[in-house]
């Protein structure tokens, strides 16, 4: 009986963990996928777009900064002020107003910001970004 006890014991003593095991690895791979990178300190070439133009849609108008900060309604040049009054005006007549922005390359780009901030106070929620067709690169 004495040897009986002692190979019963012998088994309680090795203990299994490749259960364990799995669990750390299954919560390393869940911290992996949901960590997200910081991008916020990252330098960036923002990209061409695509060789083949989309279509503009059929009533659309353009507001314009020139490389000197010059803002335009499609060819009229306008303050920031006018632009605001003229938009809410246009807003009121066709409540499905397209603006494409088209900014100089060389503009800044808090310009560029001041005029999407001017179309949403003008409530428009059609608004394109203008691009020259890459290089294809």
């Amino acid at each position: 009986m004495k040897k009986y006890s002692q190979s019963s014991h012998h088994t309680l003593n090795e203990l299994n963990i490749t259960p364990l095991l799995d669990l750390a690895f299954v919560l390393l791979v869940i911290f992996i996928i949901t960590t997200t990178p910081a991008v916020n300190d990252l330098n960036i070439a923002l990209p061409d777009a695509t060789s083949r133009p989309k279509d503009a849609p059929p009533s659309v108008n353009y507001v314009t900064v020139d490389n000197a900060g010059k803002i335009f309604l499609n060819t009229a040049e306008m303050t920031e002020d006018a632009l605001l009054k003229t938009l809410v005006e246009f807003r009121k007549a066709d409540p499905d107003l397209n603006i494409v922005v088209r900014g100089d390359a060389k503009v800044q780009y808090q310009k560029i910001v001041g005029v999407l901030d001017i179309l949403v106070s003008a409530n428009v929620n059609k608004v394109g970004l203008a691009t020259e067709a890459g290089a294809g690169k």
